[in-house]
């Protein structure tokens, strides 16, 4: 049966989940889709979903599931669960796993399901929400490549960039080293843009002064427009981040090998779930030390 014929399941309609499945139901796709958010299924249903019950009675529909989910239990828990994927796989099923998790934890999650005759990739994603919803994601994959193969007209809808990393854990791996440039870079862009303020730059000026170099990098020119607004709505949330640098400490740990602008930029992040921001944007890293310094970074501040 070809790829574009196969009934795909989606578990997972989040912030990234959702635009991705609606795209791949714009490419005519048929989709069992599941979430524990009513509104996210039934908006998914009145574009041509159907419901799923459980992860078992996707996979139970499905020749292909896709999952994408916040954390690693949650994966382990619908993957492997009692009312699982698994649990209603059938041999042959091609799970494609595009949550991002510990690199370990997919692996042992794909031997879990390969003992059943189940295929596994792992593909997490880079591009934010824009990127889920215009389908412009890259997207980083574990795995053998007969099944990305098999996959690649699926992710085509999805992203505009298909890497294979190699075995089953190094998309995860990819994603978690994607995480720590992401997260050192808006803690120090925001370090920037702070001092710069607190002497009396013209944020609008120093954003644009900073991005037309070599400090040019996406956190300038993608969120921090939004920043200088005080729009700090997701995006990629502040909880994912943290999630997201924990998971390369624990890797470091794993291997041997020391992450010390990793683990400050973890701090950060932390500081900033303490201060009630874990549902904002990761750029509102940058309150945390407006709070400290007594300045917004704003339109508007400090210009002539």
């Amino acid at each position: 049966m070809d790829t574009a014929t196969k009934v795909i399941g989606f578990i997972g309609l989040g912030n990234m989940g959702r635009p991705m499945a609606k795209n791949l139901l714009k490419a005519g796709y048929d989709l069992v889709v599941y979430d524990l958010m009513e509104e996210a299924v039934t908006d998914l249903m009145g574009l041509g979903a159907k419901r799923g019950t459980s992860p078992k009675d996707v996979a139970e529909r499905s020749e292909i599931v896709i999952t994408m989910l916040p954390s690693s239990p949650h994966v382990e828990q619908v993957i492997l669960g009692p009312l699982g994927v698994l649990a209603g796989a059938r041999p042959g099923l091609l799970v494609i796993d595009m949550s991002s998790i510990a690199p370990v934890v997919s692996q042992k999650v794909a031997a879990k399901v390969k003992e059943k005759g189940v295929r596994m990739l792992d593909a997490p994603v880079t591009g934010g929400t824009t990127g889920a919803a215009n389908g412009t994601l890259t997207i980083m994959v574990g795995g053998d490549k007969e099944d990305l193969a098999e996959a690649m007209p699926i992710f085509e809808h999805l992203g505009k960039k298909v890497i294979h990393v190699g075995k089953s854990g190094m998309g995860q791996t990819a994603k978690v080293c994607n995480q720590i440039v992401v997260g050192i870079s808006f803690c120090a862009v925001a370090e920037a843009l702070v001092l710069g303020v607190k002497a009396g730059a013209d944020p609008v000026l120093l954003r644009e002064i900073l991005n037309s170099g070599s400090a040019h990098c996406w956190a300038l020119d993608q969120r921090i427009p939004h920043v200088l607004e005080g729009d700090f709505e997701p995006g990629f949330m502040i909880n994912l981040q943290h999630k997201d640098l924990g998971l390369a400490l624990d890797t470091g740990k794993d291997l041997n090998v020391p992450l010390p602008f990793a683990g400050l930029a973890f701090q950060a992040y932390s500081a900033a779930r303490a201060e009630g921001l874990g549902e904002k944007d990761h750029s509102a890293v940058i309150q945390v030390l407006e709070k400290l310094v007594n300045v917004e970074t704003r339109k508007g501040v400090n210009a002539n």
